[in-house]
C-alpha cells in the first residue's frame, strides 16, 4: 500500500548483508559499511533484522537507547554526536539487552514487516540490512517486505572453510 511505502520513500538504495552460517562477521561488515558510507558523506541507516542476536546496538555503543513513536511510526535511534547513522533493532525493544528472543516464525515475520513499514527513516542514501545467519524464514520475510522498494543488492559474507 502507499502508506507502507512512505517510510522507505526517502531511501535511495537498500543493501542486504547475508551469509549461509553464523559467526562470519555480517554485523561487523554491516557496521563498517555504514561507517564507511557515512565517512564518504552519505546518509545511512542500519536495519538489524537479526532478531535472536541483535549485536549492532552494542557495536555502535547505543544499546541503552530507546525507540520513540512519531506520526509515521517508530523513530530510529541516531548514532554518534552528529546523529549521523539511523539504527533500528529489536535490541532497543527488549527490557534487558541480553534477553533472549524465543519466537516462532509468524511473530518474527510480523516484526520484520513492521520494521520495514513502520520505521520513519527519512532521507537516506543507503539502508544497510543486517540479517541473521543462515537461510531461514526471516530472509524470505525481509526480501518480500522489501520487494516493492528499490533494492540495490546484497553482500554475501563467506569464510574459507
Amino acid at each position: 500500500t502507499p502508506a507502507e511505502r512512505a517510510n522507505l520513500a526517502g531511501v535511495r538504495h537498500i543493501v542486504l548483508v547475508l551469509s549461509g552460517k553464523g559467526g562470519v562477521g555480517k554485523s561487523t561488515l554491516s557496521t563498517e559499511l555504514a561507517l564507511a558510507l557515512r565517512h564518504a558523506g552519505k546518509r545511512v541507516g542500519i536495519l538489524d533484522v537479526d532478531l535472536c542476536g541483535p549485536s549492532i546496538p552494542r557495536m555502535l555503543r547505543v544499546q541503552d537507547s530507546a525507540v520513540h513513536q512519531c506520526d509515521s511510526g517508530w523513530v530510529p535511534v541516531f548514532v554518534g554526536q552528529d546523529k549521523a547513522i539511523a539504527l533500528m533493532s529489536i535490541g532497543f525493544l527488549l527490557e534487558r539487552p541480553d534477553d533472549a528472543v524465543v519466537w516462532r516464525g509468524p511473530k518474527k515475520n510480523a516484526l520484520i514487516k513492521q520494521f520495514v513499514t513502520d520505521v520513519a527513516w527519512g532521507e537516506l542514501d543507503f539502508l544497510i540490512v543486517d540479517t541473521p545467519p543462515g537461510t531461514s524464514d526471516e530472509h524470505i520475510s525481509t526480501v518480500e517486505a522489501l520487494r516493492p522498494h528499490q533494492l540495490l543488492g546484497a553482500v554475501l559474507v563467506t569464510t574459507p572453510q
